[in-house]
C-alpha cells in the first residue's frame, strides 16, 4: 500500500521504501467493516482540539495542557520543522523524555505528513546510529548532547533540534519561536494508508528492529485494543501511562489516547513507584498502564492513611508476562483485577479484557477488530486445540513492514501477510490463547530443552517472591544449567533453593525443569522501557556462579 490506492510502496524523501506486506484485499475487507478509519492521525487530533479546546490533553510533571494549548504548540513545532526543510515523506526521529514536549513533537511530525521514529532514552548512541541510519531519517530531536555528536556521522540527516540549554551549536532549540508563525495545515497531511509511526523493538536481533505502522493501523486496530480496555464511558478516558511514550507499549499514548480517542494522557518523566501512586491520587486517571515490575513496586509500597485510588476503572499490564503473585498483590492494593495484555511491536495483541474473558493463565480471547491469531505447526499447518505451535497474527493493527530490513520481512511475514511472532502458544477449545514462551528463548541442559518462561510463570505464584527471572549459566558437563534470580517480597525472608524447588514441585513442574542455582537480589535491573534486563541478570548469575566455583 503506497499513495492512496495506487499499490506502489510508499517511498521516503531519502529513498527508503515501506511496502505493505498485507494483501490489499484484506485491508479493503477491514475498511469495509469500519475497522480501519480513512483519516490520518493529525486530522483526528485536530478534530478533538477544535471540538473541545478546553479539555485536558496532557498532564505531566509541569502541570496540565489543554487541547487548545497542545494544538498551538504542535503547530509551532511543525513550523520549526518545515522551516528547517523537513516535510512530508521525511522520517523524523524523536528521543525525548515523557512530557508535553515529546507529545507535541510527535503530533508535529504527523502534521507535516512525515513519519515519527520515537525511541527511548538510555540506549546509548549505538541506537541513534543504527536506527537513524537504517531508517534514512531526515530530521531528529535530541535531549542529550551525545546523540547530537553521533548524528554528525549521518550524512542523510538534514536537520537536528535539541532540548537542552545552550545547544544551538549542535542544532537549533525546539523551544524557540517559529520565525514565520505557526504551521498552517492545508488539508489532510497524509493518506490514512501511509506510514505514520515506526515502533522500535530490540527483540532477538543484534540491532533494534523497526516496524512501520500506518495511520489507520494506529487509529484503527491499535485503538480498538485500548477501547476494549476502557469500555463504554460517558466521557473521554484519562490514561496514566507509566512506560516511555517512545516505546512500543507507549505508542498507545499519542496516536491512540490523543488522536484516536480524544482522551487525557497522564505521564511522568521517569518512573518512581511513590510518584506514580501520587499521580493516581492527584490526577484521577481512569486507567493505569504499566509493565509488571512497575505494578509490583507500586503494590509493595506501604499504604498512606488517606490513599485514594478509586478513580481507576482498570489496571493494565503488558510488556512482559504478569506473575500470579503480582496480579494478586495489585488486586489487593487497587481493588481491581489486572488486565494482562500479550502484545508486541510486530503486530500481535490479545488481552484478558476481551469478550469471553478467560480463567487461569491464558492471555485472553483474540479480538478480530485488533488482530486474529492462529497457532501453527512447524510445517505451517494449523495446530489442533491445545497443541503447542508458533503464534501468528493478522488484522487491522498489523503493521506495514519492517523498516530497511527485507530479510526480517522474509523471516517474520508469510506470503499472505501473517506476522510470525516467534512465540510458542496454544489455543484451547474455546479459542483462548495460552502463551508458552519464546521459540528460541530456551535453556539446553544435557540435550533437554527447558523453557525459562514456564518456570518463571510458576515462580510467579510463590507468595514470597515479588519478581523472578530464569537465565542460563554455562556448564562444562551439561552445556547449560538454569539459574533462578528472584527478588523477595519486601519484609519477606529470602527463599532458599530447596524452598523454591519444593514450590515448583508442588505446582506440578517436572523435576528436570527445576533451577539448579538461585540468586537472591533486592533489586532487578531495568531497561529504559521498565522491563527487566535479562542480559544484566544473566551476567549477575554467571558472575555469582564463577565466584562460588
Amino acid at each position: 500500500m503506497g499513495d492512496g490506492d495506487s499499490g506502489a510502496p510508499w517511498r521516503s524523501r531519502n529513498g527508503l521504501e515501506f511496502p505493505d506486506r498485507v494483501p490489499r484485499a484484506d485491508r479493503r475487507a477491514w475498511e469495509a467493516r469500519g475497522l480501519c478509519p480513512g483519516t490520518d492521525l493529525f486530522s483526528l487530533f485536530e478534530r478533538h482540539a477544535l471540538a473541545d479546546p478546553g479539555r485536558d490533553a496532557v498532564v505531566d510533571t509541569r502541570g496540565t495542557v489543554s487541547y487548545a494549548e497542545l494544538y498551538a504548540e504542535t503547530l509551532r513545532i511543525a513550523a520549526l520543522f518545515a522551516g528547517a526543510g523537513l516535510g512530508a515523506r521525511d522520517v523524523i526521529a524523536l528521543r525525548l523524555p515523557n512530557g508535553r514536549r515529546a507529545v507535541a513533537a510527535e503530533l508535529a511530525v504527523y502534521a507535516l505528513g512525515a513519519v515519527a521514529l520515537p525511541y527511548p532514552l538510555g540506549g546509548g548512541v549505538r541506537d541513534t546510529l543504527a536506527l537513524l541510519g537504517r531508517s534514512r531519517a531526515g530530521g531528529a530531536v535530541f535531549d542529550e548532547p551525545a546523540d547530537v555528536e553521533a548524528a554528525a556521522r549521518l550524512p542523510l540527516l538534514r536537520a537536528v533540534f535539541t532540548t537542552f540549554p545552550g545547544a544551538d551549536g549542535g542544532g537549533p532549540s525546539l523551544d524557540r519561536p517559529a520565525a514565520g508563525g505557526p504551521f498552517e495545515p492545508a488539508g489532510p497531511p497524509a493518506p490514512a494508508t501511509a506510514p505514520a509511526r515506526i515502533l522500535v523493538s530490540s527483540g532477538s536481533e543484534a540491532e533494534p528492529k523497526m516496524v512501520a505502522y500506518s495511520h489507520q493501523a494506529m487509529a484503527g486496530g491499535r485503538a480498538a485494543y485500548v477501547r476494549a480496555l476502557t469500555g463504554p464511558m460517558d466521557r473521554p478516558p484519562r490514561l496514566l501511562v507509566l512506560v516511555p511514550l517512545a516505546s512500543s507499549y507507549g505508542s498507545l499514548g499519542v496516536p491512540v489516547t490523543l488522536a484516536a480517542l480524544g482522551g487525557t494522557l497522564i505521564v511522568r518523566e521517569r518512573f518512581a513507584a511513590a510518584d506514580a501512586l501520587r499521580a493516581v491520587e492527584e490526577h484521577r486517571p481512569t486507567h493505569l498502564f504499566a509493565v509488571p515490575t512497575m505494578l509490583r513496586r507500586m503494590a509493595d509500597l506501604p499504604r498512606t492513611p488517606d490513599e485514594d485510588t478509586s478513580s481507576l476503572r482498570a489496571v493494565v499490564s503488558s510488556g512482559a508476562a504478569l506473575p500470579g503473585s503480582t496480579a494478586a498483590a495489585c488486586r489487593e492494593r487497587f481493588g481491581l483485577p489486572v488486565t494482562a495484555v500479550y502484545g508486541s511491536s510486530d503486530g500481535v495483541n490479545c488481552h484478558t479484557a476481551a469478550p469471553g474473558a478467560p480463567a487461569g493463565d491464558t492471555a485472553g480471547t483474540p479480538d478480530p477488530a485488533v488482530a486474529a491469531i492462529r497457532v501453527v505447526r512447524p510445517d505451517g499447518r494449523p495446530a489442533a486445540a491445545g497443541e503447542a505451535g508458533e503464534i501468528l497474527a493478522k488484522g487491522p493493527m498489523t503493521p506495514l513492514c519492517y523498516v530497511g530490513a527485507p530479510e526480517l520481512d522474509a523471516r517474520y511475514r508469510t506470503a499472505s501477510g501473517w506476522v510470525r511472532t516467534g512465540d510458542l502458544g496454544a489455543l484451547d477449545g474455546a479459542g483462548r490463547l495460552r502463551v508458552l514462551g519464546r521459540l528460541k528463548n530456551v535453556v539446553i541442559r544435557g540435550g533437554y530443552t527447558i523453557s525459562p518462561a514456564e518456570v518463571e510463570r510458576e515462580l510467579g505464584t510463590h507468595p514470597g517472591i515479588a519478581e523472578a527471572v530464569c537465565v542460563p549459566v554455562p556448564d562444562e558437563e551439561f552445556g547449560e544449567r538454569l539459574c533462578a534470580c528472584v527478588r523477595p517480597v519486601p519484609r519477606a525472608p529470602a527463599p532458599t533453593l530447596s524452598a523454591v524447588t519444593g514450590h515448583l514441585g508442588a505446582r506440578g513442574l517436572e523435576r528436570k525443569k527445576f533451577p539448579e542455582y538461585l540468586l537472591v537480589t533486592d533489586r532487578m535491573p531495568l531497561r529504559p522501557t521498565g522491563k527487566i534486563c535479562r542480559r544484566t541478570v544473566t551476567e549477575w548469575a554467571v558472575r555469582a556462579r564463577l565466584a562460588t566455583g
